[in-house]
């Protein structure tokens, strides 16, 4: 995106992908990140007190999203620079030490002002596009991310404290800058935690964030103050006064990764403090326990801002492309079927060099742009719960076509799939059904007969463009 913020756009609105999520790291747009103290006279709350060049791959991306109908989520991101880190930091810690909560909010107010559609950069003329969807920090059960996690032998948390006085600033910071009716997502976690890896398992960190003990109940005594929690229940109402994000976000969102070719429906045995994408109930039931917990009756939404599989290649141990690509189609079938999960996720177009070391292989793409069996499984998904069933007997298909949206938007027509079937042995597919596409983001969801052993497919064709397919689905009729 950074490289050729232009040409990525063009490609993830011809998947159709509606949102794309950007980080906006605090350092990459503070001056002298580098450095013990800000600049003298510094206002970390004027847009225009950072350095111009700093904004502008950001302005970029903002106006040709915009030019484009794209949407963006800027997740307002670690690592701070080294001037807002807090005091009795070791010298390994890293600027993402007891961040100051002060100077993230005037950052937060920053970025929120520019980005308030009323903004105009000193020497245009014209303001920049308004941004409406927020995420406030990443993975905050993470230590690379946030420190520390936790002291006295992990037995008391401390990043849930942290992560709760930067939630705080930022929240009153969009709200001053106008953004107090867009999405404002929360949470950010990361699915697991492993405390010699300097990780706290994610519901384990939300128990903290909200003042829970491990059976949900709330806090009391020492236990809650040493969290900065109230100490007795006369306190809870302040508490959650001051703590206004924590109640009234958008949603609160999770990385909800699967681990090697595990299924979507695979919950992690012996981790009940995982928030990876089996245990989401249990995270969207934690959740309803702390609002109940303060006499709110919040059923947050949970939004998937991370998630893909690893695959083989590159990674060893992993799923291959093909197993990968019906893996996402299952995962994005239960999310769809979820009214409590509001979005599915697709992290990254392009999988990193390998020179760069990451491990980070989740990507549509090979890290030379060949499009991997994900590629066309994300852009046109498909899902067939039953795949062995009666010769004519009726199976839900359910697919969508991610493209249709902006054909639908660009052409003013009506968008129509073809389900297609080839009986084994056969050289080619037939249509058996075209269904109509009445959900604005193309999804659907029909019955349909399949008169024999053979493979089923989605076919869709872009306006002026070429045909494209889905993956192949095999079912067996009896």
């Amino acid at each position: 995106m950074l490289a050729n913020p232009s040409g990525t756009l063009d490609t993830l609105r011809s998947l159709g992908v509606d949102v794309v999520k950007v980080f906006v790291p605090w350092d990459d747009i503070a001056p002298d990140p580098a450095s013990s103290h800000p600049p003298a006279g510094f206002d970390g709350s004027d847009p225009s007190a950072y350095p111009a060049a700093n904004w502008a791959i950001y302005d970029t991306i903002v106006r040709d999203a915009a030019a484009r109908g794209v949407g963006l989520d800027l997740t307002l991101a670690e690592p701070p620079p080294r001037w807002a880190r807090g005091a009795g930091a070791p010298a390994d810690a890293g600027p993402q030490w007891k961040p100051s909560p002060a100077l993230f909010g005037q950052f937060v107010h920053a970025v929120g002002a520019r980005y308030s559609g009323h903004y105009t950069p000193p020497g245009e003329t014209k303001p920049l596009p308004r941004v409406s969807t927020w995420s406030i920090w990443n993975e905050p059960n993470y230590g690379p991310e946030l420190k520390p996690q936790a002291i006295d032998h992990w037995r008391i948390p401390v990043s849930p404290m942290l992560y709760r006085g930067l939630l705080d600033a930022a929240w009153d910071a969009l709200l001053a800058t106008g953004h107090g009716h867009d999405t404002i997502l929360i949470g950010e976690l990361a699915p697991r935690g492993i405390e010699a890896a300097d990780g706290m398992v994610p519901l384990r960190f939300v128990r903290a964030l909200y003042c829970l003990s491990d059976s949900l109940q709330p806090l009391r005594g020492a236990a809650a103050t040493v969290l900065g929690c109230p100490p007795t229940a006369a306190g809870s109402s302040a508490f959650r006064a001051r703590n206004p994000a924590l109640f009234d976000a958008s949603g609160f969102s999770d990385h909800p990764y699967p681990q090697g070719q595990a299924k979507p429906d695979f919950v992690t045995p012996d981790e009940p403090d995982y928030a990876d994408f089996a245990a989401l109930p249990k995270l969207m039931s934690t959740l309803d326990h702390a609002q109940q917990a303060y006499g709110a009756s919040k059923r947050f939404q949970i939004w998937s801002t991370e998630f893909g599989y690893k695959t083989n290649p590159p990674l060893a141990l992993q799923a291959s492309p093909t197993v990968a690509a019906s893996l996402i189609n299952w995962s994005e079938y239960l999310s769809w079927r979820n009214p409590r999960i509001a979005s599915y996720d697709q992290f990254g177009l392009v999988d990193p060099l390998p020179s760069s070391g990451s491990s980070f292989v989740t990507a549509l793409e090979s890290s030379n742009g060949t499009p991997k069996a994900t590629y066309d499984a994300y852009r046109m998904p498909v899902w067939l719960p039953v795949t062995s069933f009666s010769s004519g007997q009726p199976v839900e298909v359910w697919g969508c076509v991610r493209p249709a949206r902006y054909a639908r938007i660009d052409s003013g027509r009506v968008q129509r799939v073809r389900i297609q079937f080839k009986r084994a042995g056969a050289a080619r597919f037939a249509t058996v059904a075209t269904v109509t596409l009445s959900d604005p983001y193309g999804y659907f969801d029909v019955d349909q007969a399949f008169p024999r052993t053979g493979a089923v497919r989605l076919a869709w064709t872009y306006p002026h463009g070429a045909e494209i397919f889905s993956r192949t689905v095999s079912v067996t009729a009896h």
